[in-house]
């Protein structure tokens, strides 16, 4: 399993059908999409499972990480995170950080993130925010 560069196009199939189904495709981009950069896994040619990376300072912030439902449970999701902490960390990112479905605390806990703050909502769906210091 191979994760590679994407475009915005190429990801936000993956964000409509698996995060916002019952939203339009324009509801699923993020602002200032065109300056993140953009990694997922295809799988026979199909791409399974995306995740974008925004950039400020030391910062980058992990949005809209969404894997299909008919991938999920076979480690797609977790060497796409594995590999993002490596390629963060290599870039000299000190802070790891996003706003996780409150479904999704304990597959990120695995990977040494903690919540930080309280439960918040965003259209309805609890989220905590997490973050991982990379680096010293």
């Amino acid at each position: 399993m191979q994760v590679e560069t994407l475009t915005v196009e190429e990801v936000l199939p993956v964000r409509h059908e698996v995060l916002w189904p019952n939203e339009s495709m324009a509801f699923c981009r993020v602002a200032n999409d065109d300056a993140g950069e953009h990694f997922g896994v295809r799988k026979n040619g199909e791409v399974v499972c995306v995740a974008s990376v925004f950039f400020k300072g030391d910062r980058a912030r992990l949005r809209k990480f969404a894997t299909r439902t008919a991938c999920q449970g076979q480690g797609v999701g977790s060497t796409v995170l594995e590999f993002l902490i490596a390629h963060l960390r290599a870039q000299g990112v000190k802070l790891f950080w996003f706003d996780a479905r409150a479904s999704a605390i304990a597959f990120y806990e695995q990977f040494g993130f903690a919540v930080d703050g309280e439960r918040f909502y965003k259209h309805g769906v609890a989220y905590f925010r997490m973050s991982r210091v990379l680096q010293g």
